[in-house]
């Protein structure tokens, strides 16, 4: 079975019957049995359908867990895969005896018996597939509402560039900057990826410095005995400072365990993560991987990746204008009153906002650790769910109970040591979204290589090594998008061979240093919040000529 030569149309009509169906060298994997036991939720595996996920599953996975994968295969493919637009994403795949019309003829297409029509399986199917960047583009900006398209009269005193206009410059700006999306180009970015992940391997860059964590270890003691010895003596501020400090750095500390970055052992790394975000921190690692895991994959995707899904309050995006619909949260982000007053504002409330971003995390912890599909119930990971949550009823008592309400005396005193101790995280949610705001939000298409879309969508800040303590190895976020395996120590001189790497494949290679990093960031969302003020007055314009029409 596992020797069986899959076609092309064969696995579209797979995929059309709902099987999980991914490309893993070569191989061809029908993941159906294992999305209810991935430890890193259903959605990441769901991205991947009808793509070929070498890359992203060799980034994100052991050589002991893609080993493990070998129990999942069902066949192989001959030739050059080219990737499918996954279902979740809005791919359409035809299955049986199906009518369709392309280029005004009409076609019939026996899907399930297609190995005697088409053996390649590199023959792009153009139902869904534009091959060229024109088609890319024109099925970009037909992509818009209406709404967002309108044509404003030639009369009107200010005529304000359409939502199409924005995102047709976008991608050509993208298609313009990077390498071309041909077979060619990305394939040979494709190999020269692999040859530098096996080139970084050579160089013992994923072994883990552990020397380091020691030093680690030395500063969340001590940040932790500051904050237990102010709180002892009625320091309270002194106590919150310390506090939010102590968890400010442990959260790279989880970010390490996530990515199984310190002893590459998935339930060691699992324990230890959880101890650290849940037990200490009160936050679900759980959620984490399920949220983190597909914003690996699809970063800066407005419709697909919730780290910039902050709607109400956020948009890098237009595209949000439309009520975009998360396949994250498998709901409607709407475009309401709320959402037009702050993000015709955000620039000016995004420090603000992110000194509470801590409450949030809280509230997704428990919404993740509370819902009867989201934490994996089967395999490997059946028992993190009970832990976590044991973890968090641990960490409400000994900083709920034990510290703000029996330590602190007053409700005003604890309403400060609250405020305090979390909003000194914010840091933090600055240097998270900093790798990732200003970057470009384009799709362009199923055909990017892994490599490319990384590098197009993430950019790495400068900093004098002194101060690497300070981002967490968050600085270096390009670099840990390629390779998110190399612990964070590592990322430094990483750095160095995927700068060559840029250069040689002619990607461009950005980073900032803090300061401006942020002023990109603020300038990205300073340019939204006028797109809003676009985007109202082109509804005002399609309302009145919507008027004046009936008039006539």
């Amino acid at each position: 079975m596992k020797n069986k030569i899959f076609s092309r149309r064969e696995i579209e009509g797979l995929i059309a019957d709902g099987r999980k169906i991914i490309i893993l060298d070569g191989q061809v994997i029908k993941a159906d049995a294992w999305i209810p036991f991935h430890p890193g939720g259903d959605k990441a595996i769901l991205h991947m359908v009808g793509r070929d996920g070498t890359d992203e599953i060799r980034a994100l996975h052991s050589v002991e867990t893609q080993a493990r994968m070998q129990k999942y295969v069902i066949g192989r493919i001959e030739g050059r895969w080219d990737n499918f637009v996954p279902p979740i994403q809005g791919g359409q795949f035809r299955k049986g005896k199906e009518v369709e019309k392309f280029e005004g003829e009409t076609m019939y297409q026996d899907i399930t018996t297609s190995s005697s029509s088409s053996s390649s399986t590199s023959s792009p199917s153009p139902i869904f597939e534009p091959a060229d960047a024109e088609g890319l583009r024109k099925r970009r900006s037909t992509s818009m509402s209406s709404v967002s398209s309108v044509s404003l009269s030639d009369d009107s005193p200010s005529k304000p560039t359409s939502m199409d206009d924005i995102t047709t410059s976008q991608l050509n700006c993208d298609l313009t900057k990077y390498p071309s999306l041909s077979h060619t180009s990305q394939d040979a970015i494709v190999s020269k990826y692999r040859a530098l992940d096996l080139q970084l391997q050579a160089a013992g860059l994923y072994n883990c410095p552990y020397t380091a964590y020691a030093w680690e270890s030395l500063r969340y003691t001590l940040l932790f005995t500051l904050f237990a010895i102010s709180l002892h003596h009625s320091h309270y501020i002194l106590s919150a400072l310390s506090l939010g400090l102590f968890w400010h750095q442990l959260a790279f500390l989880v970010h390490d365990c996530g990515h199984m970055g310190i002893t590459h052992r998935f339930h060691t790394d699992t324990i230890l993560g959880i101890f650290i975000a849940d037990f200490c921190g009160g936050l679900s690692i759980g959620w984490w991987k399920r949220n983190h895991n597909v914003h690996h994959i699809v970063t800066n995707s407005p419709e697909h990746d919730p780290d910039i899904e902050h709607m109400p309050f956020f948009a890098i995006s237009h595209r949000f204008f439309d009520g975009l619909r998360s396949t994250y949260y498998d709901r409607l982000m709407p475009f309401d009153a709320v959402a037009r007053f702050a993000i015709k504002y955000q620039h000016w409330l995004y420090y603000p906002i992110l000194c509470f971003g801590r409450f949030n995390l809280y509230v997704l912890s428990w919404t993740y650790l509370l819902s009867p599909t989201q934490a994996p119930r089967k395999g490997p990971a059946r028992w993190h769910r009970p832990l976590e949550l044991l973890g968090h009823v641990f960490f409400w008592y000994w900083f709920g109970y034990q510290t703000l309400y029996l330590r602190v005396p007053s409700n005003s005193t604890r309403l400060i040591f609250l405020l305090i101790s979390h909003m000194v995280t914010a840091p933090l949610h600055v240097q998270i979204t900093l790798s990732h705001f200003a970057m470009s939000t384009s799709d362009l298409g199923p055909h990017e290589s892994f490599a490319q879309k990384m590098l197009r969508t993430t950019m790495d800040v400068d900093c004098p090594a002194w101060l690497d303590f300070v981002h967490g190895g968050l600085q270096f976020q390009a670099v840990h998008h390629l390779f998110p395996r190399i612990p964070r120590h590592n990322l430094r001189p990483a750095q160095k061979y995927v700068r060559k790497f840029c250069e040689d494949v002619g990607i461009p290679y950005t980073i900032y240093g803090f300061g401006e990093g942020n002023q990109e960031v603020i300038g990205r969302l300073g340019e939204v919040a006028k797109q809003v003020r676009i985007f109202e007055e082109c509804r005002k314009v399609a309302a009145r000529d919507l008027v004046e029409g009936h008039g006539h």
